[in-house]
């Protein structure tokens, strides 16, 4: 077909994707045809057209879209797993700041982030959404790093000029703006994989000064923001006295431009959004980065994902790591479904819990879409794809593809391994 074969093939699997939040394409012993690194569909019969491919036998294997993990914090990789005994606001203050503070060192940041990008190339993850720390140095050996594995990620400087302590604390917002300009200039264009993002770390570190000049960056250089909201209570008390001019917590990221509209922007958490925040977002047409891992273990609450599903507000997954406990994008999907049930049985029985084909949504197609054309097998799809095998899941019982995908989510670490992994049509495990 004279097209480059390093990214023209066929996978032969057990195939699922899918088409809505609610339906799943689920078929067994069917082929899915990569050219140039975009999808040209599934079909249950290979078209004469593509039988001159290479075909990859994954007979007995599911084949999914890779999973897109839209919000988490290399630098907080070193403590996964620990730490979880305090509320948001105390856990910063105690655990997170002193060690993002160990990043100004690129020994040492080097070093954990050889671990941190090494464990995500390994993971389900084929595309992520990333806080770096402060340092512009050591945010720039990250992307180095995360460049070589294939991977498709936005990494961000973070900014933060006030109420943070003195080692992680920028000296205004002038010497934020002028570190982050210098940054945008150096990576804009560098990598083919890894690409800058805007990060003002949350409103309470961000003076109006500093939040007003990244609005501006937005403007110049039309990059995507990646920022949290709503995320806890006393967070949100915080921001009213720091903000009073603002009608809500989504107010201050709009009121300079850093909801979205103009580009694309990313909100972790959302927990607690009113309906004039909600309303916000929908029109701006904000990415809700919903982590319910972290927002249990932080005991932050559980978010109205179904409402947000519902009202057609974009939803992707996160880990959050380190607030989430690990990479596990199949954990946050199993989570993000237990944690709505407990919100429809102990908070609010308005809207049904999720189910586990929504879950699955979310991390494929629902946070691919940040990246574009991404989470899907459909036609004209950057071909994106992990290759699971469950064989080691034991059971007696014959199950469907769609009941497969669901045990995946929920017992993988009990047997379940990714054998093949692809980004853009390369494969990268």
């Amino acid at each position: 077909m004279g097209k480059n074969t390093d990214r023209s093939f066929v996978l032969r699997g057990d195939i699922c994707y899918s088409t809505s939040p609610t339906h799943l394409d689920a078929r067994r012993d069917a082929h899915v045809v990569c050219v140039d690194g975009v999808s040209q569909g599934v079909f249950d019969t290979l078209p004469e057209k593509y039988r001159g491919l290479p075909l990859v036998d994954c007979t007995g294997k599911l084949v999914t879209p890779g999973l897109n993990d839209i919000h988490l914090h290399a630098p907080q990789y070193t403590f996964r797993g620990i730490a979880m005994d305090l509320e948001l606001l105390d856990w910063l203050n105690t655990y997170t700041f002193p060690e993002e503070g160990k990043y100004r060192e690129l020994a040492y940041a080097s070093t954990a982030y050889d671990i941190f990008v090494d464990d995500l190339r390994r993971s389900a993850t084929t595309r992520a959404v990333i806080f770096a720390t402060l340092h512009v140095p050591a945010t720039e050996l990250l992307m180095d790093k995360l460049e070589k594995t294939g991977l498709k990620t936005y990494v961000g400087k973070v900014n933060m000029d006030r109420n943070s302590p003195d080692f992680l604390c920028e000296d205004s917002a002038a010497a934020s703006l002028d570190a982050t300009r210098a940054w945008i200039e150096k990576t804009k264009g560098a990598y083919r994989n890894t690409l800058p993002i805007l990060t003002p770390r949350f409103t309470p570190t961000c003076s109006d000064e500093l939040m007003k000049g990244l609005g501006d960056l937005v403007g110049e250089y039309g990059l995507p923001v990646q920022s949290h909201l709503s995320e806890n209570l006393s967070e949100i008390d915080w921001v009213k006295g720091l903000c009073p001019w603002s009608t809500c917590y989504g107010q201050t990221y709009k009121h300079f431009g850093l909801l979205g509209g103009s580009t694309k922007t990313v909100m972790a958490h959302c927990v607690y959004s009113t309906d004039e925040e909600i309303a916000l977002m929908k029109q701006a047409g904000t990415y809700i980065a919903h982590c319910p891992q972290s927002n249990m273990f932080l005991s932050s609450g559980i978010a109205p994902i179904k409402r947000y599903l519902d009202e057609g507000l974009n939803v992707g997954l996160g880990t959050d790591v380190a607030g989430g406990a690990n990479l596990s994008m199949f954990r946050a999907i199993s989570d993000a479904v237990g944690v709505s049930k407990l919100r429809w049985r102990c908070v609010d029985q308005s809207f049904a819990p999720l189910t586990i084909q929504e879950a699955f949504y979310l991390a494929t197609l629902g946070g691919g879409s940040f990246f574009g054309k991404v989470g899907s097998f459909a036609e004209g799809y950057e071909f994106d794809a992990l290759v699971l095998d469950d064989s080691g899941i034991r059971s007696v019982r014959e199950l469907d593809i769609a009941q497969r995908i669901e045990r995946f989510a929920y017992l993988s670490s009990e047997g379940g391994t990714i054998t093949q992994k692809y980004v853009a049509g390369v494969r990268v495990l």
